[in-house]
């Protein structure tokens, strides 16, 4: 049997046979693939779930109409005509208009876009107090987790619309900033109980105790290494929340207690187009179809980036 070339170094040792790498540069590894981290899965998984693509082109197309639609339109949402007093759709009132001559097209437009600023900031407002609440109940435990906990059990107990309704003399007239404040203010309880139980899950992880251990306050420590490992459950129910708030602003100013004319709003031009909607069904579809939309396109793209982002899921596997 013939034996293994192998080359005897100066010293002694046995070197490398031939067409072995000599004490020359080795050669780099490979880089690590793309493919490996958790955003890139979440994309992964997203292209291949064609409802998520489906909703958020109806949402950026609806958007963009909220922004830009009323451009090529030569009549404003406040504009009457005295010449075309509940008329139907037309080329000149492209969605007709309602009992004082105004172009609906206009109004669902500028009622849509008020509607959207509402539900986006109360959306964001109301993931943002759950994420700050939760972590914190989560993270310190205690005395601080009770009094906590009694005070989100105590407001879900609240028969919130009720109370609006009690108060509504008082609500009128307020601006749409502090509506976006009064949305928020019932809408993240839910979540701050999620956060809160993930939070402590983690606060006895390795990394939390060295960051513990390394002198850094607790306000660092929640932003730095609680937030971002519930940073997919704060995206998902940041974009449910902005499907809560524009129904619950609709829902506020359908009965009165939202936004107010003069100015517009997709639940005001609801109210107005109910009595008219057999008669002059157009002063109420339009509107409708505007919210119907732009709610379902949005709660479309959320649950599919809820299966993206959740590991457990088996939707949206490539």
């Amino acid at each position: 049997m013939s034996t293994p070339d192998v080359r005897v170094l100066p010293g002694g040792e046995p070197g490398p046979g031939p067409g072995a790498e000599g004490p020359g540069p080795r050669r780099r590894r490979p880089a690590a693939s793309p493919g490996t981290s958790r955003a890139a899965m979440v994309q992964r998984r997203l292209r291949s779930m064609p409802r998520f693509w489906v909703g958020a082109s109806i949402l950026v197309l609806m958007v963009l109409w909220a922004l830009f639609g009323n451009i090529p339109n030569i009549y404003g949402p406040a504009d009457q005509d005295p010449f075309a007093l509940s008329q139907a759709p037309s080329l000149q009132h492209w969605f007709g208009t309602d009992r004082i001559g105004q172009d609906l097209y206009a109004q669902v437009n500028s009622g849509l876009r008020k509607s959207l600023v509402i539900g986006l900031f109360a959306g964001l407002l109301g993931t943002a107090i759950a994420a700050v609440v939760g972590s914190v109940a989560g993270y310190l435990g205690g005395k601080v987790e009770t009094v906590i906990v009694w005070f989100i059990n105590f407001l879900l107990v609240l028969p919130a619309f009720y109370i609006l309704l009690l108060f509504a003399p008082a609500l009128r007239g307020l601006s749409w900033v502090a509506i976006i404040g009064i949305v928020a203010l019932f809408s993240w309880m839910v979540t701050a109980q999620v956060v809160k139980a993930q939070t402590k899950s983690l606060r006895d992880r390795e990394f939390v105790k060295a960051a513990r251990f390394m002198g850094l306050s607790t306000p660092v420590i929640i932003a730095r290494h609680i937030l971002p490992n519930v940073a997919s459950l704060l995206i998902v129910d940041a974009t449910l929340g902005v499907v809560g708030a524009i129904l619950a602003e609709t829902s506020l100013s359908y009965f009165g207690l939202g936004v107010q004319p003069p100015d517009v709003s997709l639940g005001t031009l609801l109210a107005a187009g109910t009595p008219g909607a057999v008669t002059r069904p157009w002063v109420f579809v339009f509107p409708a179809l505007a919210l119907v939309l732009t709610l379902t396109a949005t709660s479309i793209m959320a649950d599919a980036l809820r299966d993206a982002i959740d590991p457990t899921s088996g939707a949206g596997r490539a």
